[in-house]
Parts: C-alpha cells; sequence; structure tokens
C-alpha cells in the first residue's frame, strides 16, 4: 500500500496541525485544527483537496478551525461521541472501537480519556501511526483536566503495547519542557539524557521534535514508564508544579 503523506502544520504558539494525504485515493484529512488558516495556507501549498476534520478532543485550540474549514471545503468532522455537546460542528461521532479511514488506509479509534472526558486517538495498526492529540507526548503526558490517573495510567499502558516502530503524531511542541522534568524523574537513565541532548540542538535550530515512536516514549518517557496509576499520579503533580 502506498504511503500516507503528512504533512506537520504549525499552529498559535506551540500546537501541531497534522496534515494527512492519500495520494491514492487523492483524500485528504487534518488532525485536530484549531485555527483555519495556517491548514487553508498548507492545504494550497500542497495543492490538496480537504476532504474531513479528524478531532481528538474539544479544545478549541484542537476544533478551533472546524467552522472556518467546513465552510471553505465542505469537508466532514469526525469527533468523539463522548464530547458530542462541545462539538457542536461534528457530522460523524465516534468511539471505542469504531474505524475511520482515508483512501485504504483504516484507523481504529481508541478511547483514552483523562485530559479530557472523551479524549480519542486514531490509530492506523497497519501504517504503524497513531494520532494521540494531547494524551501522549514526546517525554510527556496530557494534564488531568477531566479525567484522573488511573485513566491516564490505562491509555499510557495501551500506548505502550503498540509496536515499537509506530510513529507517534501528538499535538504540541512540549519536548523540552517534558524532557527537563524526566531528567529529574529518572536522574540515572541515559536514554533520557541522550534524547535530550537532541532536543535541545533542534530545538536551538527552530526545529520541531516531533513525530516520536513508541520505541522512543518506552526508554525515555517517565509517564508511560509508571509502573501503576499512583506512580503516575505523583509524576503528574510533579510535572504540573515544575518550574524546569
Amino acid at each position: 500500500m502506498t504511503a500516507l503523506q503528512i504533512v506537520r502544520v504549525a499552529a498559535f504558539t506551540d500546537n501541531y496541525v497534522w496534515l494527512v494525504h492519500d495520494p491514492v485515493s487523492g483524500e485528504t484529512i487534518v488532525v485536530d485544527p484549531g485555527d483555519a488558516a495556517p491548514v487553508l495556507a498548507a492545504l494550497a501549498e500542497q495543492g490538496w483537496q480537504l476532504s474531513a476534520i479528524w478531532n481528538t478532543h474539544w479544545h478549541p485550540d484542537h476544533t478551533g478551525g472546524n467552522a472556518a474549514l467546513k465552510a471553505a471545503t465542505g469537508c466532514t468532522v469526525i469527533a468523539p461521541a463522548a464530547e458530542a455537546a462541545k462539538i457542536p460542528t461534528a457530522d460523524r461521532l465516534v468511539a471505542e472501537g469504531d474505524t475511520v479511514a482515508i483512501g485504504g488506509h483504516v484507523a481504529t479509534v481508541l478511547e483514552v480519556p483523562a485530559h479530557t472526558a472523551g479524549h480519542i486517538a486514531y490509530h492506523f495498526a497497519e501504517d504503524a501511526l497513531a494520532f494521540v492529540g494531547d494524551t501522549l507526548f514526546a517525554m510527556g503526558c496530557g494534564r488531568l483536566f477531566e479525567g484522573t490517573p488511573e485513566q491516564m495510567f490505562t491509555a499510557m499502558q495501551r500506548f505502550a503495547a503498540m509496536p515499537d516502530d509506530t510513529i507517534v503524531y501528538c499535538a504540541h511542541e512540549y519536548t523540552l519542557s517534558n524532557g527537563r522534568y524526566a531528567l529529574v524523574a529518572e536522574p540515572h537513565n541515559a536514554a533520557i539524557r541522550d534524547r535530550m541532548a537532541e532536543v535541545e540542538r533542534l530545538r536551538a535550530a527552530g526545529e520541531a521534535t516531533v513525530p516520536t515512536t513508541i520505541a522512543a516514549e518506552r526508554v525515555t518517557n517517565p509517564f508511560l514508564r509508571a509502573a501503576d496509576a499512583r506512580m503516575l499520579a505523583e509524576r503528574r503533580a510533579a510535572k504540573d508544579s515544575f518550574a524546569g
């Protein structure tokens, strides 16, 4: 199967919106468009027509561009069923186990609540890709705004069970801050020290640090590596007040 083409679109101060294009069918989707303008600019640059929006959760920096993109392109919006009331632009609501597709590439919907109550991820198992919104970050996880440490621990275990070569597309450039905390959480972890050297180099050059991989997170992410929900809760609380 021909590989999907994926373009990272920067938005706001640290958001990443993902354009995904299937060269066989000509379909294009966008994941979590908080702002329509940079998405429309990227579509024009690539010469692609938008088919659909896939939302992972309701936060405005992930859904704020929905209405304008629908108006401009006639695309449909796919969104988590549990957050239907907060995403009024949704045309199709999806939940655990549902599938969505772009051309012949099929993604399974995973319910991964914690950051928000109805947060979902889209997992392309055959393509070894996952769009995870604000649940899993490079060396981090999302804040527990609406959920519990137990829910986040369960989500981390679901991601950890994916193959090492799975490419993870998260929605923010938080890696430098996350890595600084990871060094505190696991001060003897040489893999974190090595990764941070590369992250610092990339950020100094103004370059992005994501996507990441499950393999990288397995050895450097203190939340994915937490032994249980209690450890995750302690680490999340420490990160929330971390000044580094």
